[in-house]
């Protein structure tokens, strides 16, 4: 039994441990991108970013190209939980797909309370997704005390958050499709369908087809990331290797290989990207009486708890579901601020939805609401949270 466990808790472990450590990257980067916006390379860092390299600038390889493949490993660990993990079974996935749809709506309605009728109004999705590695990388600043459940909970609470950010990045930021383009993907994942029927096991052949789909939706005028989310959904989970019924999973192997690139590599040149902001003549006042950034603040610092929370205990009063083992409402608490971490994906929701002077006010806003949320987390865990011994703990 302990064996079988194991096997589940191990690649669980790992995942996390590298979710915790590559936001702590994020973090230095995300610093180290405000200083260069904000000191005498300001001029050189953002001329760098719209660097022409085959007809596209730098910042949008990074946005379209590099956030593909980040969205590619979203689409992975969607398909994980889905077929194995916390979205498994009805039992497991209420809680959390409840949770994160109080995390989504309650936010977005409180930007749009702000921003109804001004300029900022297509942002109302920017608060709605939480940053996974920001949250878990401030939960492991507790090591022990945090039970695993809680961890599981957040990291399901996430996954969920990503499919409501795709759906809505999807639906809601296309502005015209080309059917050329739609073509191309449509045939390119088709061709990947028809490859994984034959059982055709060359990842080298399936990312020249995945590029071939990615193009086809860059130049359909859906957004291209949306390219990796679906060739992550449609990646087998399993297949059997022998009559012996030992399975393979391509799944698990691709994350395994591809998770830390995605962490130290991707999400860290995103962050050098994209949180560099010239604050210039801005002052806090400014700040906080700028609707788009009032609403960001408002809807991830106190949006996101609420919803959480709110739709936690309603459906835990109501019967329809139960709090995970080892998980008490003052470690939901914490954990529904430490969503209020939004940074990576609100960010890149803000780039699509906003526009000009706008996005400024809209990363000021993600990037103080993140600080606050982590703040008001570790608050809460420090001072709240209920003290485990190591031998209840699996991690």
């Amino acid at each position: 039994m302990r064996t079988v466990i194991s096997l589940f808790i191990k690649p669980l472990e790992r995942f996390i441990k590298t979710e915790s450590s590559s936001g702590i990257v994020l973090m230095i980067c995300a610093v180290i991108a405000m200083y260069m916006a904000n000191s005498s390379i300001s001029n050189d860092y953002f001329s760098f970013l719209e660097t022409k390299f085959f007809n596209l600038s730098i910042l949008h390889w990074v946005n379209d190209a590099l956030m593909a493949l980040f969205f590619f490993v979203v689409g992975l660990e969607i398909k994980r939980e889905m077929v194995a993990g916390e979205l498994s079974t009805l039992n497991k996935a209420t809680l959390p797909i409840l949770s994160a749809l109080g995390g989504m709506i309650v936010p977005a309605l409180f930007y749009w309370f702000f921003n109804k009728d001004g300029s900022g109004a297509n942002g109302w999705a920017i608060p709605m997704a939480t940053d996974i590695a920001f949250a878990l990388g401030v939960l492991s600043l507790f090591g022990s005390r945090v039970p695993l459940n809680l961890k599981i909970f957040l990291l399901a609470l996430a996954i969920v958050d990503d499919i409501g950010a795709v759906l809505v990045i999807a639906f809601f930021y296309t502005e015209e499709i080309r059917s050329a383009g739609l073509l191309i993907a449509g045939a390119s994942i088709l061709a990947v369908l028809i490859s994984q029927f034959f059982k055709l096991k060359s990842y080298l052949i399936y990312l020249i087809i995945g590029a071939i789909a990615w193009y086809g939706v860059l130049i359909s005028g859906v957004h291209a990331t949306i390219a990796g989310v679906i060739l992550g959904l449609i990646t087998p989970y399993s297949f059997p290797v022998n009559k012996l019924g030992e399975t393979f999973s391509p799944v698990d192997n691709l994350i395994h290989y591809l998770h830390p690139v995605v962490g130290y590599f991707i999400m860290p040149v995103f962050a050098l990207s994209n949180a560099g902001v010239n604050l210039g003549e801005l002052n806090i006042s400014q700040i906080i009486n700028n609707n788009i950034s009032l609403g960001i603040i408002v809807g991830l610092v106190l949006g996101k708890p609420i919803g959480i929370f709110g739709f936690s205990y309603l459906a835990v009063k109501f019967g329809v579901s139960s709090l995970p083992e080892k998980v008490n409402w003052t470690g939901l608490l914490a954990v529904s601020c430490l969503a209020g971490i939004g940074f990576t994906m609100s960010i890149f929701i803000s780039n699509l939805s906003l526009a000009n002077s706008d996005i400024t006010y809209a990363k000021i806003g993600i990037i103080l609401a993140s600080v606050i949320s982590g703040v008001l987390g570790v608050i809460a865990l420090f001072f709240k949270l209920k003290s485990f011994s190591k031998d209840e703990m699996l991690l």
